[in-house]
């Protein structure tokens, strides 16, 4: 069964809500102390990455306010050069893009949807 990208992007949302879940009340200091925290923080990361880059380049094209190619190749790194993580640019990302990201990936669930149910 294909995924559409209403699902993808309540996948973005889900795992953007919940890395900042993960974070809120913990420190930059925490991050290197947590290593269950790193890694419940990258792997919301890598889902965002991986339902971003399973979205069809319409849709991306659509919305081109979102660094869809930033996400994606994260999403790359985080996966394939996992022994050279930043927990530094992980941290930032979590704390400081990620709040902006699940307010434009609303606007854009919501969009989509209203595209969606108007067809039917």
């Amino acid at each position: 069964m294909a995924i559409d990208n209403i699902t993808r992007l309540h996948h973005m949302i889900d795992a953007a809500k919940e890395a900042i879940s993960f974070a809120n009340g913990k420190s930059r200091e925490d991050l290197e102390r947590d290593r269950l925290l790193l890694l419940a923080l990258v792997k919301d990361l890598e889902i965002i990455g991986e339902a971003a880059s399973k979205l069809t380049p319409e849709i991306r094209a659509c919305y081109p306010q979102l660094p869809w190619i930033d996400i994606i190749t994260m999403r790359n790194r985080l996966v394939h050069e996992y022994f050279g993580i930043d927990e530094g640019i992980v941290w930032d990302t979590v704390t400081k893009d990620l709040h902006l990201l699940v307010e434009e990936l609303a606007i854009i669930l919501h969009n989509e949807t209203e595209k969606d149910t108007g067809s039917n």
